[in-house]
Parts: structure tokens; C-alpha cells; sequence
């Protein structure tokens, strides 16, 4: 070819032709460049995966199908029968009901702590175990966690340290520069940011991730190259809508806590957040991310009428669109959690979850005000 393209191309194919047994032989044990079969890799699966390596700064990434893929790579790729692993309390539904459910079928066992505990994490190592599975930020209520710390922790006893970064973003947090082995991404969200592709990501400044490669293709977790290719064009952006939208964060944080007819607003650039100091340690260039929860009083009923009259805002229980959108906890994410469980995460019935977009921040604070005034 005798120019570049700009824009990167899209390699649809399954299959790709080999001139021998030996050339092929050589590709699928990765010992040459190229591809014979999709599953195995794929251009537009690397491009993608060397993309979010580069923004994360770890030497060796894997792109996805999900994050629950990437999660899952990550799990059978590390864990065998009879390890214990020690995960946060405040995970992704999902991610506790494949700890809870699904890996004690293959024999892999483990401890749930409170990650902002430090003693309470400490403990849980003292039977040992095979690593430690938190998240940044926590959902719904945005718990920053000491990543420093729980690193310490784990290498200490031998372990690694796994980090789900996708509240954050490596645009507002990278955990590898506060000794997380492993860092996770969900793409579908925030790095991609339009809500049009199914991915996840899983990379690590370890020896190698050879042992992840074999498991996400043998389970069949490989990204589709379309989904890879959009979410090259996505995080093309992923600086800039991350800025604009930790902005306007920031903004509605200040305007709902200034607010009367609202209980309580958990952000982390509040400074009466209770991580607040260590956001400003671990965060980058003073940002504290585009999720925050706010509480109303009257429970689920206060909800639902704010829901119905926030016309403007999709109810939609995901994050990292360019529009803002909104959750309810107690109804979609926590929703198989006891009342006294979610109370004791700090979740009422009438917490929501904003996920804050790009849009000019007067059209959010618009639309806020809409909710508020239907509680009438």
C-alpha cells in the first residue's frame, strides 16, 4: 500500500489465508506475526487492546467481549481449584454472583471485606490467598479505595492486587501507578462512551499474560472486531469527554448538596466526602470523576415521582454516555440485597445514581430541577 489510512481500517474476517502448516502452526503459537482465526486474535483486537494498554501504561493488555469477559479472563486465566481470593463487599452485582455462585462450582472460594477497612482486609489475609479483586470507585455511593495501600497488603502475602477501573477511567485514575497488578475496564462505558459496543479490557505490568490470552480464547471471551473498531474511535475522545464531564460533575455535586429538598449527595470532589483527600493523592489533575449518588427523602415513592418528572434524564441503569443519565440502586443494580443490606452499604430506597454527561451542565441542572419540583 503505498499511503496510510488515517482512520483505521475494519478486518471483519474470521478465517486468514496461510502459505504452510509451518506458518500456521507458527502464528497460533504466537510465534510469528499475523492471524489464521479471529477467536485467536484479530487487528482490530489488538489495535484496541495496545490503545487502552497505552493509557493505563501496562505492558500487556487483552481486549473482550464484556467486562464480565475481561473479569472471567482475569479469574480463570490466575485462579485453579482450591484458591482463595479476597474480594471487596462493594462490587459489581455481577461480579459477586460470579464469586458467590459460579466459581465455587470449579472449586475457587472467597472472602468478601469491607476494602476501606484496612485492618478488616489485613485479617482476611491471614489464611491466606491468591489475590484481591476491588474496585476504584465504588457503586452506588463512590467509596474511593486506598489503592496503595491494599497493594501493600496483597504483596505482602504473596498475592496480587486487581483493580475494576471502570468508574474512574485511566483518564481519572491509573491503579498500576499505585500498585495494582492488574487493572479491568469495562469499555462499554465510560472509555468507548456512546453507549454502542459490548467490551472489556484486562492488561498488567506482569511477566506476561500468556496464561489470560489462553483462557479468554479457550472460553471463547475474544471481542467481535467491529465493537473493537468503534470503541478505537471512542476513546479517541475519551481525554476530552472525561474532563468535560468531571466539570459538570463537580457543578451538579455543589448545586443538588446546596439543594434543600435532597437528603445527601456523595461525590468525591465534595471535601466532606470522607475520601476526598485521598481522591486528591490518587486522582489525576484535581479530577474526581462523572458519577455521584444523591439521596431523597421519601424513600421509593420520592424516586419514582423524580424519575417520572425528570423527562430529560434516561432512567437507564449503565454509565458513561455523553448524555447524563440515571439509576436507582434499589430497584436495578442492588436490588437482590436485603433492605438492611443495602441500608448498611448506605443505600436507601430513594438513592439514585447520576452518571454525568457532556452536554452543557444549565441543561442537566434544568433537568434536575424538573425531577425536584415533581416531588411536589
Amino acid at each position: 500500500m503505498p499511503t496510510t489510512p488515517i482512520a483505521p481500517p475494519l478486518y471483519p474476517s474470521v478465517v486468514y489465508r496461510c502459505d504452510s502448516p509451518t506458518q500456521a502452526a507458527g502464528l497460533l503459537n504466537r510465534e510469528a506475526a499475523g492471524y489464521v482465526y479471529s477467536r485467536d486474535g484479530h487487528p482490530n483486537g489488538d489495535q484496541l487492546a495496545a490503545i487502552c494498554c497505552q493509557h493505563h501504561a501496562v505492558q500487556e493488555g487483552i481486549a473482550c467481549g464484556s467486562g464480565m469477559a475481561a473479569l472471567s479472563t482475569l479469574l480463570l486465566g490466575t485462579l485453579s481449584s482450591g484458591d482463595h481470593l479476597i474480594a471487596s463487599n462493594l462490587l459489581y452485582g455481577q461480579t459477586t454472583n460470579l464469586l458467590r455462585n459460579e466459581l465455587p462450582k470449579l472449586g475457587i472460594t472467597s472472602t468478601e471485606v469491607d476494602p476501606c477497612d484496612i485492618q478488616a482486609v489485613e485479617a482476611a489475609f491471614a489464611n491466606g490467598a491468591k489475590g484481591l479483586l476491588v474496585e476504584t470507585i465504588s457503586n452506588p455511593m463512590l467509596r474511593v479505595i486506598d489503592l496503595a495501600k491494599l497493594a501493600e497488603i496483597a504483596h505482602g502475602s504473596d498475592a496480587w492486587l486487581a483493580v475494576d477501573n471502570t468508574f474512574a477511567s485511566p483518564s481519572v485514575c491509573r491503579p498500576v501507578e499505585h500498585g495494582a497488578d492488574f487493572i479491568l475496564e469495562s469499555i462499554t462505558k465510560m472509555m468507548n462512551g456512546h453507549s454502542d459496543v459490548l467490551l472489556g479490557f484486562v492488561g498488567g505490568n506482569v511477566d506476561s499474560l500468556e496464561r489470560l490470552r489462553k483462557a479468554s480464547i479457550t472460553w471463547g471471551f475474544t471481542a467481535a472486531p467491529f465493537d473493537c473498531w468503534l470503541a478505537t474511535r471512542g476513546i479517541g475522545t475519551l481525554d476530552l469527554r472525561v474532563e468535560r464531564a468531571c466539570a459538570n460533575a463537580m457543578t451538579i455535586a455543589q448545586t443538588l448538596q446546596a439543594d434543600g429538598r435532597v437528603n445527601e449527595v456523595s461525590y468525591p470532589g465534595l471535601p466532606q466526602h470522607p475520601d476526598h483527600e485521598l481522591c486528591r493523592r490518587q486522582f489525576h489533575m484535581g479530577r474526581f470523576g462523572h458519577m455521584l449518588s444523591f439521596t431523597l427523602p421519601g424513600g421509593w415513592d420520592a424516586a419514582s415521582k423524580f424519575i417520572a418528572a425528570a423527562r430529560c434524564i434516561p432512567f437507564s441503569p449503565s454509565l458513561g454516555d455523553l448524555e447524563t443519565t440515571l439509576s436507582h440502586p434499589a430497584s436495578t443494580s442492588h436490588r437482590k440485597l436485603s433492605q438492611e443490606e443495602r441500608l448498611g452499604y448506605g443505600i436507601d430506597d430513594g438513592t439514585l445514581r447520576l452518571s454525568i454527561g457532556i452536554e452543557p451542565v444549565e441543561r442537566i441542572v434544568d433537568a434536575l430541577e424538573e425531577g425536584l419540583t415533581g416531588l411536589r
